[in-house]
């Protein structure tokens, strides 16, 4: 039950109580002050509603719960790990880099049995006595550290009253598994615990394959039938079951399945295959995973199931089905636009997300053909075509692409323009389809703070977190001192991760950096440099944003040698503000702005970036990026073409946003008697019932 209580507080900042208020419980008001004061320290803090239904708790169950709730936000926000800075009184007292390694160098000579090692022919200053390693105990950074001067501007997220821990639950669950955005890979663990609590009820729609799969697997642990409607279904269900990937992006290494889990399976896909016999041209694309996993169902032994039996067949070449994709290409790669419309109109989404394409070969005749397809294809379709459409009014010069991992490269566009007027009359269209799709919202209210705020039209590029926000967004940054931070702890070999920071001018010129190779320059500190996380390991970068040269702050984190970030026992960046007068230790948690893990194959890790806009103030835009980079070695020097390309063309990108969606739902207020808050968090004077929208839950404003 801490799995999913800790769920929910993490995932809703609300935390979930079971069982009557009983007056006469003793000390329980006493205990949720204390437990309120502890919060405060982390950043946190409790709602009158959450205070006044504590203090009607027994004192011990107070206690008890706010143990619970503490590791939950200490983990939230980095605090549950003790960090330790290289330079003992960072930001203070920063050597200079060549000053630094002079130092090591001569404590070294000083040193018979370390000096034989300087004396080689290639020295490796990485290897110096004294070099990568703590000197000093985390006790010693404490004494050396002012205690932090609260401020009003501290971060100070408030915990909500949940209802009971099952209710919870269950609207968590069906917010995850009813998403219509593809999940992250965190999304898709927690709806697996989920599931199997939430086995009895399900969603009116589980649209995302993905989601539907996890769900799948539950349901047949508990001896229901899979909700399938294409083979694919099946084959991510198998997955599933087998621990493996069901995105299908990678193998999967299948388990042995018993035999009533084998006949589930086939009767799912004999079934889908008599339905829709056409089905069978999905096949072809999973071809060598369909072969494995015959291996483990043995379809020849259930003649009953001919369907299936057909699917494993096309998988190994001895029945012919031609994939619906192949057909598609081939009319398009002859020149027949017409044709291709005529088969893509069976798959509205497919037919738009070509629309570019479409447009382009078979202008405006295409456009009857679209506007068909957008009162059918799902409302995520809708907004990132729309989004995509909105970037081609203007010439770019580069195109950005981004996998499933957020791995992500820059082309030159090729791409010839779209006639204005076809594409004025295309976004018209989506912009009907949309609003017609939207709820009333009866009374709107929205936040200024959120408008910048892309939409999340994918979960995959947002791992959760802390102050989280989907790529492409835009907001505002206060504080004099802005500082990131990475925290890992190795699994099995020797790990060093660098974080680091590129400065760049107006134009993306004139570069800059702060790392292990530069300590400090007018502006910027860096805490020092570890090649080791048995323990765990921190590094920290301050910037000093009054004193700033340059207007764009890249910071990074750069794999020099060992674990992926996905390999890594624990690995997580972050960044807070603070004013020069607060003091404090190198990491406070309750002036963490944002925090969240590091994951994917990337080598090399770009958060964010900071931009100062005309008027003086400091923004930061959410990337969520990651470069393939180097296998080891990896330097912010020698990533710093690849990395301007790429911020440039995502800072220039104009992103679907919260402003554009809230502009239609304008069109749609009415007098209804209810009301709709869209915002960063939700104010205590909202009337009773409002349907409340944070960055939390903006997936479920994308409509159906």
């Amino acid at each position: 039950m801490d799995t999913l209580e800790s769920l929910v507080i993490a995932r809703r900042l609300r935390v979930p109580i079971d069982g009557p208020a009983d007056e006469a419980a003793g000390w329980g008001e006493v205990a949720a002050r204390q437990l309120d004061a502890a919060l405060l320290s982390v950043g946190f803090t409790c709602s009158p509603a959450l205070l006044a239904r504590l203090a009607r708790l027994p004192g011990a169950s107070v206690l008890d719960l706010g143990v619970r709730v503490l590791a939950t936000v200490r983990e939230l926000v980095g605090d549950h790990v003790r960090h330790n800075v290289y330079f003992i009184d960072f930001p203070r007292n920063v050597p200079d880099t060549l000053e630094f390694w002079a130092g090591l160098l001569r404590e070294a000579l000083l040193d018979p049995v370390a000096a034989e090692g300087v004396r080689a022919p290639t020295l490796n200053l990485l290897s110096l006595p004294g070099y990568g390693r703590y000197p000093h105990a985390y006790t010693d950074l404490l004494a050396a550290h002012a205690e932090l001067v609260p401020l009003a501007a501290d971060r100070v997220t408030v915990l909500e009253l949940g209802g009971s821990l099952a209710s919870e639950a269950r609207e968590l669950y069906f917010s995850l598994a009813g998403a219509e955005v593809p999940p992250a890979a965190e999304d898709l663990a927690a709806l697996r615990v989920l599931a199997a609590y939430c086995a009895d009820e399900q969603p009116e729609r589980i649209p995302v394959r993905e989601n539907r799969a996890i769900v799948n697997e539950a349901r047949l642990a508990a001896g229901r039938p899979p909700l399938v409607d294409t083979v694919t279904d099946v084959l991510r269900l198998a997955c599933a079951c087998s621990d493996g990937d069901v995105t299908l992006a990678t193998p999967t290494r299948f388990r042995s399945f018993g035999r009533a889990e084998r006949r589930a399976l086939l009767r799912a896909l004999d079934e889908t295959v008599t339905a829709a016999p056409a089905k069978l041209g999905d096949v072809p694309r999973h071809r060598e995973q369909w072969k494995r996993l015959g291996e483990r169902l043995h379809p020849h032994e259930y003649a009953r199931f001919p369907g299936a039996i057909q699917v494993f067949e096309v998988a190994r070449g001895t029945r012919k089905a031609a994939g619906f994709g192949s057909r598609v290409e081939t009319a398009l790669a002859q020149g027949r636009t017409g044709d291709a419309v005529k088969l893509l109109e069976h798959t509205p989404g497919a037919l738009l997300r070509r629309l570019d394409h479409l447009l382009r070969t078979g202008g405006p005749a295409v456009l009857d053909a679209a506007e068909r397809a957008a009162a059918n294809a799902s409302g995520r379709v809708l907004l990132s075509l729309r989004e995509h459409l909105q970037n081609r009014r203007a010439a770019t010069g580069d195109r950005v692409f981004t996998n499933r991992d957020s791995r992500a490269w820059a082309a030159p566009d090729l791409r010839s323009p779209l006639d204005q007027e076809v594409l004025a009359q295309a976004l018209a269209t989506l912009d009907e389809e949309i609003t017609r799709r939207l709820p009333d919202p009866g009374t709107l209210i929205v936040d200024p703070d959120v408008l910048d705020v892309a939409l999340p039209l994918s979960g995959k590029a947002l791992a959760p977190g802390l102050g989280m926000l989907p790529r492409g967004s835009l907001s505002a940054v206060d504080g004099e001192l802005l500082r990131f931070f990475v925290h890992w702890r190795q699994a099995e070999r020797t790990t060093d991760y660098d974080l680091s920071a590129l400065m760049l001018d107006a134009s993306y010129g004139d570069p800059k950096h702060i790392s292990w190779t530069n300590n400090v320059n007018g502006f910027a500190t860096y805490s020092g440099d570890l090649v080791d996380a048995a323990q765990g390991a921190s590094e920290f970068v301050d910037i000093r944003l009054a004193d700033a040269t340059l207007p764009i702050i890249i910071p990074q984190v750069s794999i020099y040698a060992g674990e992926r970030f996905d390999e890594a026992a624990e690995a997580f960046f972050g960044y807070m503000t603070r004013d020069v007068e607060q003091e404090g230790r190198p990491f406070e948690p309750r002036t963490v702005r944002m925090k969240s893990d590091l994951r994917g194959s990337g080598r090399v890790s770009l958060p964010l970036v900071f931009l100062r806009g005309d008027d003086g103030a400091w923004r930061v835009k959410w990337l969520h990026l990651y470069l393939k980079g180097h296998p080891s070695f990896n330097q912010v020097e020698g990533h710093r073409v690849t990395t301007s390309l790429l911020v440039r063309s995502i800072v220039g990108r104009d992103f679907l946003s919260v402003r554009y969606l809230t502009g239609l739902m304008r069109a749609k207020e009415s007098s209804a008697g209810h009301t709709t808050y869209i915002g960063m968090n939700p104010p205590a004077d909202l009337p009773e019932g409002t349907k409340v929208y944070t960055p939390h839950t903006l997936h479920e404003l994308v409509p159906a």
